[in-house]
């Protein structure tokens, strides 16, 4: 019996020193990535917002959102740098597919096509 309550507290401490130093690996990957960042990397933000790096300086990056439309983040808010093949759409099509699920023309890898500003407008008015 006295042997008991030393056991069980080392099974409970160890996972959770365990899952701290998992953490830490994971923060100091993710502010290396941080401190690494330049300009030209497509970021995503911990909110969600797609952008391109056009400036950065100790504390903060400037994003690009759109054309012409600029923020600033601080780097703490960079969650990840996207690599070229990646877009938004990526997780629900799959390659050679379009969103309704039909064979697309285009291969898989060709770059997107920018729509005008037309076609923004018609799509944003849709409904």
């Amino acid at each position: 019996m006295d042997l008991l309550f030393p056991l069980i507290l080392v099974a409970l401490l160890v996972p959770m020193f365990l899952g701290m130093r998992r953490q830490k690996k994971e923060a100091d990957k993710v502010a290396q990535m941080q401190d690494s960042l330049k300009v030209g990397d497509r970021v995503t933000t911990t909110s969600g917002l797609y952008g391109t790096v056009i400036e950065a300086d100790d504390t903060s990056v400037d994003l690009e959102i759109a054309e012409d439309v600029v923020t600033t983040w601080l780097r703490a808010a960079i969650r990840d740098v996207r690599t070229d093949g990646e877009t938004a759409g990526d997780a629900e099509e799959t390659p050679g597919t379009d969103a309704e699920g039909a064979e697309s023309t285009d291969s898989p890898a060709a770059p997107a096509a920018e729509e005008t500003p037309e076609q923004t407008q018609t799509r944003l008015t849709k409904d």
